[in-house]
C-alpha cells in the first residue's frame, strides 16, 4: 500500500471488532508518529497507549453520551502535548500543528496495518487526564480509537452514525478549500 491508498482507505468507522493488541504493535505505532516532522525537531507529542483491560474500563465514563462505541475499541490512543514542549516564534505557536501531524502519521500507519484509527473529540479531557495521569497543565487534543472494522454495524450507533458507516461522508471540493496565489484565487 502506498501513502495516496493509505489516505483514501483511511475512514472514520464506529463499528469495531477487537483486535490484538501487543507492544510490537504500539512500539510501531509510536515509531511511525515520532517520525514526523516539527519545529527545530523538538517532537512535542505526548501519547498515553491504553490496551490493559482494567485501564480500558476505566476509559469509558470519560466518553459523551452518542460515543457509546468508542467502548468497543481495543487500543485507545491520548494524545497530548504543551505549549512550551515547541516553537514559539512572535505570536506562531507550533505545538498543535506539530502534534498533528504526529498524529496523522500514526493513523496513516495504523491503516496501512488493516486497523481503523479514529480520532475523536466526544470525551472529557479532565477525566481523561485523571485517569491516564496526565499533567492537568497539558492540552489533550484528542483520544484515537484503534480497532478493525466490524462487517457488523453496532447497535449502539445513531442513524447519521450508520449512514457514515455505509458511505464516506462528502469531502469538500476543491474551489472551497484550495485556492491558486491568494485568497480566493481559483484554479484553471
Amino acid at each position: 500500500m502506498d501513502v495516496v491508498e493509505a489516505i483514501e482507505k483511511r475512514r472514520a468507522y464506529r463499528s469495531l471488532d477487537p483486535v490484538e493488541i501487543t507492544d510490537d504493535l504500539v512500539k510501531e505505532l509510536a515509531r511511525c508518529a515520532n517520525l514526523a516532522p516539527s519545529c527545530n525537531n523538538f517532537q512535542p507529542a505526548r501519547f498515553v497507549f491504553v490496551y490493559g483491560k482494567e485501564m480500558l474500563e476505566r476509559m469509558k465514563p470519560a466518553f459523551n453520551k452518542g460515543n457509546e462505541w468508542c467502548t468497543a475499541a481495543s487500543l485507545m490512543v491520548a494524545v497530548f502535548t504543551e505549549k512550551k514542549l515547541d516553537c514559539v516564534i512572535n505570536d506562531r505557536e507550533y505545538y498543535l500543528f506539530d502534534t498533528g501531524m504526529e498524529t496523522a502519521l500514526m493513523i496513516l500507519r495504523a491503516t496501512e496495518m488493516g486497523l481503523v484509527a479514529h480520532p475523536i473529540a466526544g470525551y472529557e479531557p479532565d477525566m481523561v487526564k485523571q485517569v491516564l495521569g496526565i499533567p492537568a497543565e497539558s492540552t489533550l487534543i484528542t483520544v484515537v480509537l484503534l480497532g478493525r472494522r466490524s462487517q457488523t454495524i453496532s447497535p449502539v450507533l445513531s442513524p447519521r452514525q450508520v449512514e457514515r458507516e455505509a458511505r464516506r461522508p462528502d469531502r469538500f471540493p476543491l474551489e472551497r478549500f484550495a485556492f491558486k496565489d491568494r485568497y480566493e484565487g481559483r484554479f484553471g
